[in-house]
């Protein structure tokens, strides 16, 4: 068995987790990822959802249960946390709009306004009412995105379809990237006489960055947008690259498909966990420990018969009530008891009742969350992500 040393192992690579990780790097320490597999990020909008319950964010945070882990990160660290992901990627080249006191609308791919915070730059220009005059483009055979939803909903808008030769997000954003393909693309749409004031797309316009749309907004002389689509989801891949490459410039390194087997300790501490790849595990050792492993989606947690296990270091969970209690009987209903579970922490972000000294949980996998409820995704994860690595740097020191 290898043996590997590091000052900070982040276990998941959600957002929580590399915020976690590139905090700690950029503060001088030898960070690296582990991670089971690709993370929800990559199914998720791209919008940063930081508390939807609210005109204003920080007002809705204020108004969360007294249990909700928002309230163990003060105003100021969720503002640091926030802007410094919008520097990140600002630096990346996939800027994102929007600021902390005021929540926005973005067009969803059935014709329903989501609301959110922060938006990819390819999403500014999204309608804040049903009545502006939008054309939309989608391509032939997409599926799961519905203008003849939109369509219902928009009295203002009509759509065409455009024969991109590929099926599929993926498909057609690599097209996108090909430059006699956009050329043609924009020929075509220049033909098309549209006389509405903004033009949407589902989310294809590339795979990286936001200089295809920039491009089709100059040739076509009026606002573009990308419409998040059902996943796989092209704004949420470009969130996770964007997070991963500036993690790995700061000096991080990823586990890519290592899942954690096992957990090696001393006492009071955590001195390692064992990861496997390709059949042969590896102990990684390190200082601390930050679990970021995301909820039930995630693979975090994992609810067995009357209970909720997490499965890395056997944490207690909380669980609201029993198992009857954890499903209300309307499927679409945000108040579905098992939303509450996860892992309970302190001040510093240690989860409740832990044996060890040197672990932290931050993310999707902490208890009272209720992500869909409060619409407090992404921008959750940042804060936490943010508050959990700073009690951790607080704790090297």
């Amino acid at each position: 068995m290898s043996l590997i040393e590091y000052d900070v192992i982040v276990i998941g690579a959600g957002v929580a987790g590399l915020t976690a990780g590139t905090f700690l790097a950029e503060h001088g320490m030898k960070v690296a990822l582990v991670t089971g597999g690709e993370p929800t990020a990559c199914l998720s909008t791209g919008c940063i959802d930081v508390c939807s319950n609210h005109q204003n964010p920080l007002d809705a945070i204020t108004e969360l249960p007294p249990e909700h882990p928002y309230h163990l990160v003060s105003a100021k660290t969720i503002r640091e946390s926030l802007d410094g992901f919008q520097a990140v990627m600002m630096e990346m080249g996939m800027p994102y709009t929007g600021k902390l006191e005021s929540n926005r609308h973005v067009l969803s791919a059935i014709g329903a306004f989501k609301t959110t915070c922060l938006t990819p730059v390819t999403m500014q220009a999204s309608p804040q009412s049903d009545d502006e005059k939008i054309y939309i483009v989608t391509f032939s055979g997409l599926k799961d995105f519905y203008p003849g939803y939109i369509i219902s909903r928009l009295k203002n808008a009509s759509f065409a379809t455009y024969d991109a030769g590929v099926s599929t997000t993926m498909g057609i954003a690599a097209k996108f990237e090909d430059e006699p393909f956009l050329e043609a693309f924009i020929l075509w749409l220049e033909k098309q006489n549209i006389r509405e004031d903004k033009i949407a797309f589902p989310a294809v316009l590339g795979l990286e960055s936001a200089a295809i749309l920039q491009k089709i907004e100059y040739r076509l002389e009026r606002p573009v947008f990308e419409i998040p689509t059902i996943p796989p989801s092209m704004p949420g891949r470009r969130l996770f690259n964007g997070l991963k490459d500036h993690f790995r410039r700061k000096g991080g390194f990823i586990y890519w498909n290592w899942p954690v087997v096992g957990v090696e300790k001393a006492g009071r501490q955590i001195e390692a966990v064992m990861a496997e790849s390709q059949g042969r595990p590896s102990s990684l050792n390190a200082r601390a420990f930050i679990l970021a492993a995301g909820s039930f989606v995630g693979g975090g947690l994992w609810a067995k018969h009357d209970k909720v296990i997490e499965k890395i270091f056997n944490l207690p969970v909380f669980v609201p009530g029993e198992r009857e209690t954890w499903f209300d009987q309307d499927y679409f209903s945000m108040n579905h008891g098992i939303g509450q579970a996860g892992i309970a922490v302190d001040s510093s972000f240690r989860p409740v009742n832990c044996p060890w000294d040197n672990l932290f949980v931050c993310g999707a996998i902490l208890a009272h969350v209720e992500a869909l409820k409060n619409g407090c995704g992404q921008g959750f994860a940042i804060a936490t992500g943010h508050a959990a690595a700073q009690s951790c740097l607080e704790h090297m020191r």
